[in-house]
This record gives structure tokens, C-alpha cells and sequence, in this order.
């Protein structure tokens, strides 16, 4: 009797207990958030972010991983005000005036700023999460000697063979494009026809770029001043480099923002302020291979880093008001 009594009593309270897990899963509220693909990636940064902010939110921290920040972008604009995303994650500098001009974001009102970062920046709609800086990555194992500045890469000799990115679809394209139009001005166009015959082949995306210079078909890629530290944290080899160029490196400075439409608006303003906290900022460094906007420490690896001798970077609005022109100016030298 106790035992017929007893096993309905036990799966009572074993639904009850499920039914209280179910609702408790079903009532925790879903963040959104667009950003690019590698970002939430299992060795980038999303997991470990989405872990640390989940433990703070009692919510449910979804990555939507698209293919580039320019991608971001587009979708976003099309999407307009019935996009499903509350923020976007992942989009920089240079495209902050065209997503404003979007109407699509509002102030991000977040208490926390970041206090590490290359140049003055203050933005109530865009925040920071990480910076970096371009440059062409080449091995040592079979190179001796890289060139020493962005002129000397255009003159070398064209058995020199390097891989970039197509600044219409990757952001490392676009900042080259940046890069030789800081340094150059109305000269860009005939540089990039003296650059032509080194150049291997214009990928899509950063990581088809990179992936064809690991496998030999390059001597050199774009990429970034901290790849080199991947290598050295992540396989302990030290055979991979970034080129000093005497010019300067065309910087970057990746920031988030907070869509208008958000379905989350609270949940959201939550996360912006959770950018510049431990949490987000030194997970940034290991994962995403960028320095972090706050003063979070970073590996002794960092300091064998290329240090720029000068940060360039032109402001917003005036590669929102030129960057057509500029593509453009890019497209017919490189047919030439």
C-alpha cells in the first residue's frame, strides 16, 4: 500500500520539478545579437562571453553569426526595424557614419567607457570592444627580409606574391583600400596598378586569404598586427611575423551598438554596459586576437608584437562621404 502509495507521490513530484525547469527555460528572455561568423566560432570569443553575461543576466545570449561586418550591415539595413536583433556586434570606425545614417541605432547610455584604446574616441551610439591594427603577415621560415614600408611591398620585385581581401565584402579589405589612400592620396590609384602583379588572388573574406598564405601559395596576407600572437600562444611557433611599415598601419577599432527595434531593450542596455567589464574585455586578447578597450591584461606574447610608429586612421564621416569614390578608384586600377 505504502509503495502504491509512494511511486505516484515520486512522479508527482518529478513532473512538478520538470514542469518548474521547462517554464523557468521558457520564461528566461533571449538576447540577440548580430555579429561575424568567426566571432561565435567555437575558438572565438562568443562562447566564453556568452557564458560569462548568461551567469549575470538569467537570460538566453544568442550569436547570430554573419559573414563579415560588412554583412552585418546590409543585413540590418534590410531587416530594418522588424529585425529580430537587438544589437550588432562587430561592425568599426570606418562604417559607423553609414550605419548611423541607417536611423536604425540609439544611444547606447552605458556607464562603463573603455580607457585603452589608440585614439581619442567618444561615441554616444557606438561602442568600442576591441582594436587592432593592419598589416601584411609573412613566415620567416621563407622570408629573411619583408619590406620595410608600404612603398617598398608596391616596388618590390612582382615575384613577390601576396593575398588581400576585397574591400567591398571584408573589413581588412576595406582597410587596406584606407591604408594606401592615407598614405597616398590622389597617388593611390597608380599604386595599386604597381601593386597588381604582386597581388596572388582577392578573397572574399579574411580567412580564405589567410588560409591560402599557411598553405605556401603567398609570401605575404593581410591581416593584422596580432595574428603573429595566434601562432605563438595558440601553436608555439614563432616562424610567423607582422611587417613594420615605416609609413604607419591603417588601425581599426570594432565597436557595438544597440538597435532602436530592439525586442530586448533592457536585456540590451545590459549588455552594452557589460562590454568594458572583465568579463567581455579579457576574454578579447586569446579569442579574437585584438586588444582589448580597457586596461585588462593581455599575454607577455603581445609585447614581441610590431608596434606602429604612427596609428592611421581616418574618422568616420569622411570615408562614409568617400568610400563609394574610393572602391570605385580601386576597381578600375586594379583592371588596368
Amino acid at each position: 500500500m505504502l509503495k502504491q502509495i509512494f511511486k505516484p507521490s515520486l512522479f508527482g513530484l518529478m513532473l512538478a520539478a520538470s514542469l518548474s525547469a521547462t517554464s523557468a527555460v521558457a520564461d528566461n528572455k533571449v538576447l540577440t545579437i548580430y555579429t561575424y561568423d568567426s566571432f561565435t566560432s567555437e575558438w572565438g570569443p562568443g562562447p566564453a562571453i556568452e557564458k560569462n553575461f548568461e551567469a549575470i543576466c538569467k537570460c538566453d545570449l544568442k550569436f547570430v553569426g554573419l559573414d563579415s561586418s560588412i554583412g552585418i550591415l546590409g543585413r540590418v539595413r534590410l531587416e530594418g526595424s522588424s529585425s529580430k536583433a537587438d544589437i550588432v556586434l562587430g561592425l568599426d570606425t570606418n562604417l559607423t557614419e553609414i550605419a548611423r545614417d541607417t536611423g536604425l541605432f540609439a544611444p547606447h547610455q552605458a556607464k562603463n567607457l573603455p580607457d585603452n584604446l589608440p585614439v581619442a574616441f567618444a561615441d554616444d551610439v557606438f561602442m568600442p570592444f576591441d582594436w587592432g591594427t593592419f598589416a601584411f603577415v609573412y613566415d620567416k621560415d621563407r622570408m629573411q627580409i619583408p619590406p620595410a614600408s608600404l612603398e617598398a611591398l608596391i616596388s618590390a620585385d612582382d615575384s613577390l606574391k601576396i593575398v588581400i581581401q576585397d574591400p567591398r565584402t571584408s573589413t581588412p579589405g576595406l582597410g587596406l583600400l584606407l591604408w594606401m589612400k592615407s598614405v597616398y592620396g590622389d597617388e593611390a590609384a597608380q599604386k595599386w596598378q604597381a601593386l597588381q602583379p604582386k597581388i596572388l588572388t582577392v578573397t572574399k573574406g579574411w580567412w580564405d586569404a589567410y588560409s591560402l598564405f599557411l598553405e605556401g601559395e603567398a609570401d605575404m596576407v593581410l591581416s593584422y598586427t596580432t595574428s603573429p600572437a595566434y601562432h605563438i600562444i595558440a601553436e608555439e611557433k614563432t616562424n610567423y611575423a607582422a611587417a613594420s611599415f615605416s609609413e604607419g598601419h591603417y588601425g581599426q577599432i570594432e565597436v557595438a551598438a544597440l538597435l532602436k527595434s530592439a525586442p530586448e531593450p533592457e536585456l540590451a542596455a545590459q549588455f552594452m554596459d557589460f562590454i568594458q567589464t572583465e568579463g567581455f574585455q579579457e576574454v578579447i586578447p586569446t579569442t579574437n586576437w585584438m586588444y582589448p578597450t580597457t586596461k585588462a591584461a593581455v599575454p607577455a606574447a603581445f609585447s614581441e608584437l610590431v608596434q606602429p610608429a604612427k596609428y592611421l586612421l581616418f574618422s568616420g564621416e569622411e570615408v562614409a562621404a568617400n568610400r563609394k569614390q574610393w572602391i570605385d578608384e580601386w576597381q578600375q586600377a586594379s583592371q588596368q
